[in-house]
């Protein structure tokens, strides 16, 4: 059979077949590298404050990497663009997040605008238990997070499903950030007000740093898989192929055997062309 596969048609057959299945295991190679999400940042990195401006830029994407961080921004919140968040667990009770718009200092501008980000403010059971936020050069210490999808569906005026920022985008009708900040730490006008909740009825929210887990695709791992299987498959084609070709040449030079035996009266000869006619 070597005799066979050293033909120079299947020695370019392998050639090709060889090039096939390298092709096949990169792509595999990259769809396990595809398999695994980008990994979040080490806890020590994310609870070590950082200016917001430098982390994070208004009208991109939040990649794994930006998201958790602990971040500073300073600039005034805008009271009148205030939403409650519905249906937001606080020590196993159903209330509202209180979230209002801040606008940040230092943020590139967007079509002349102002650029602004929301802001957690506090936890409420009831809707009339939020506070207006306080006026004034503010500066806010908390966790930046990705925003939420949208869910369809009616709310009350002034209230929304989920903490959106397409949909605050278009209900306070300016430019922001693709993410939301859950305040831990206020000053506004130069006070310390720490939570900003002391006095009111609202709590504090508290939003520890994510798993560490590296999330897994598993639909990219089949098609890893897949490729391995391909790449194997064209060997075994490129085999397959040698091996028929290899049991031809033996059955022609058999048949070329017996025909010779026939021609010279020997026992065990066979006519071929008599069998074909037959």
């Amino acid at each position: 059979m070597l005799k066979t596969a050293l033909k120079p048609r299947w020695i370019a057959a392998l050639v090709l077949a060889l090039v096939v299945s390298t092709v096949f295991v990169l792509l595999s190679q990259w769809q396990f590298s595809a398999s695994q999400s980008e990994a979040p940042p080490p806890p020590g990195q994310t609870e070590t404050v950082q200016p917001l401006t430098e982390v994070f830029e208004p009208g991109t994407p939040m990649h794994a990497s930006q998201a958790d961080q602990m971040v500073s921004l300073g600039g005034r919140f805008r009271p009148r663009d205030q939403v409650l968040v519905q249906t937001r667990l606080q020590d196993g009770e159903e209330g509202y997040w209180v979230v209002t718009a801040f606008t940040v200092d230092g943020a590139p501008e967007q079509n002349g605008e102002d650029v602004f980000i929301p802001v957690v403010r506090g936890w409420v059971a009831d809707p009339a238990d939020a506070t207006t936020a306080p006026e004034g050069e503010a500066t806010v210490v908390g966790r930046l997070l990705p925003t939420e999808a949208p869910v369809p569906g009616q709310t009350p005026p002034g209230e929304v499903a989920t903490l959106s920022v397409a949909e605050l985008i278009n209900l306070w009708n300016a430019p922001a950030y693709a993410g939301f900040v859950v305040g831990t730490d206020f000053t506004v006008a130069g006070e310390d007000l720490d939570t900003a909740t002391a006095g009111t009825s609202m709590e504090p929210v508290v939003v520890g740093p994510q798993p560490q887990e590296t999330p897994v695709n598993w639909m990219n791992i089949f098609y890893a898989v897949e490729w391995v299987v391909f790449a194997g498959f064209a060997i075994f084609l490129w085999w397959r192929l040698v091996a028929d070709d290899y049991r031809r040449t033996l059955e022609d030079e058999e048949f070329a055997a017996e025909e010779a035996r026939y021609l010279a009266g020997l026992p065990g000869g066979t006519d071929k062309n008599n069998e074909v006619s037959k």
